[in-house]
């Protein structure tokens, strides 16, 4: 018999550290964008139509480039 991990022991902080990251990750690289969107969109809206993540994507990306001062990056 192996004994329960407590949370606040070595392996629940480790797992609590692995879930800070995959959040921080999802948050500055734009993936959780999406996951919001359809939140939203579901919420609002039980009954409408959801993006796909690619036209989802390519909506975010043309509209950041049509204006240059709101967010679009060259680099």
């Amino acid at each position: 018999m192996s004994a329960a991990v407590p949370a606040t022991g070595p392996g629940g902080r480790l797992r609590r550290a692995a879930r800070w990251v995959r959040w921080y990750v999802r948050e500055v690289s734009g993936e959780a964008t999406y996951d919001r969107y359809v939140a939203h969109a579901r919420a609002h809206d039980p009954g409408c139509e959801v993006l796909t993540r690619r036209e989802f994507e390519r909506r975010r990306t043309d509209a950041r480039e049509a204006d240059p001062r709101d967010g679009f990056r060259c680099c």
